[in-house]
């Protein structure tokens, strides 16, 4: 006896990170090997502190039981002072901040919250593919809408207000933009929330990499009346090495992080004690933290400019975050076989564009994820070959 699957799993697809992780690693047994630079888990250590932190609170034995659905007081708190700090953002850590195990889980509490089937949701293309899983798991639609290079990979608002809005209840945005690497501006945001404002929908904004190679920390609430209709994701997985953890926060008007609650408190019984101290002092580290990571993330991608050039690939040196996204040569037909190109002839994985969306297709990723001496490695077989 076969029990059906739900239309949910039926509809989608298998994380793609996960199915090529399960090739390489195939490939790796029969003996080649394979130096994988497409996926963007931090390689590097969390502060000493955190560390510390955790192995601290982990020994005391009454540290091992539920917690709260809505994380410590102190967390919340910790979180409030980061958006001051760095955002300039007033949070109430009493209702305005929600913590949640990563931005990813994170990403399916506020589709859970808000969307009913068949309502529509506006997705960027390219971006991030859990925006579109989680849309297709609630049975609500998606309507993408394309990040264009002439644009500057942002929306064009123009071509958005042709569409028929009246269904779409959520936009997902990502800035400092993933795949892209674009950063957004005070102007764009401005934008964005009067287009909510306009058309009666929550903005989302899912915001982990403004730490990494960028200076100009912006949120979307810092904009005047986005608590009206913006909510904004964040985590510590890029910014603090801390992917694993699991450690991550809604921000925005208590009136929306209500239902998101809702939501968590019936799917888990709270972060592990330890982990909520150690976010703590991750949250409150010093802003030297931020300036050496990048000053190693930036050794490391002016190494992956040098091996893009030699692909002969095109790309932006003004973007942040920790991926290279670069245009492929026009003698590639797509990312997939340019992609496959460089994992036959060079023995590298690099991320084909289309994995992201149909905009994607003429273009690759590079995760910054790897040692110099990878990188270097890479560069050194290319010039061999």
């Amino acid at each position: 006896m076969i029990i059906e699957p739900s239309k949910a799993a039926s509809s989608v697809k298998e994380y793609y990170f996960s199915k090529k992780l399960k090739e390489i690693n195939e490939i790796r047994n029969s003996g080649i090997d394979i130096i994988n630079l497409g996926i963007g888990s931090p390689d590097l250590p969390p502060p000493r502190v955190v560390i510390d932190t955790l192995k601290k609170f982990s020994s005391d034995n009454s540290n091992h039981s539920y917690q709260s659905y809505r994380g410590i007081y102190e967390l919340r708190e910790a979180f409030s002072y980061w958006y001051k700090k760095y955002f300039n953002v007033n949070i109430n850590p009493e209702n305005e901040v929600l913590p949640v195990m990563g931005s990813k889980i994170g990403v399916m509490y506020v589709s859970k919250a808000f969307l009913n089937v068949d309502d529509e949701v506006l997705i960027p293309n390219p971006s991030y593919p859990t925006y579109l899983s989680v849309t297709e798991i609630v049975g609500a639609k998606p309507i993408l809408y394309d990040l264009k290079k002439e644009n500057n990979f942002y929306p064009d608002f123009n071509e958005l207000r042709k569409k028929d809005l009246s269904k779409v209840k959520i936009m997902w945005i990502n800035y400092p933009n993933m795949p892209t690497g674009q950063k957004a501006t005070k102007h764009f945001f401005e934008e964005l929330i009067s287009f909510g404002k306009e058309n009666n929908i929550l903005i989302c904004n899912d915001n982990p990499y403004n730490f990494i190679l960028n200076e100009d920390y912006l949120s979307i609430l810092s904009i005047k009346g986005a608590f009206d209709t913006a909510i904004e994701l964040n985590s510590l997985s890029k910014s603090h090495n801390m992917a694993g953890w699991r450690v991550g926060a809604v921000f925005g008007n208590k009136n929306y992080l209500k239902f998101i609650q809702k939501i968590q408190s019936n799917m888990i019984s709270g972060m592990f004690l330890p982990i909520q101290q150690a976010a703590i002092s991750a949250l409150k580290i010093e802003n030297s933290w931020y300036e050496n990571l990048n000053f190693e993330y930036k050794k490391r991608q002016k190494i992956v400019w040098e091996i893009l050039e030699l692909l002969n690939c095109k790309f932006d040196k003004e973007t942040g975050g920790m991926f290279v996204w670069a245009e492929i040569p026009n003698n590639f037909g797509s990312s997939y076989q340019f992609s496959d190109y460089l994992l036959k002839k060079y023995r590298i994985f690099i991320s084909p564009g289309s994995i992201f969306g149909s905009q994607g297709r003429k273009y690759i990723r590079i995760s910054l994820c790897s040692k110099r001496e990878v990188f270097l490695e890479v560069l050194f077989n290319i010039k061999q070959k």
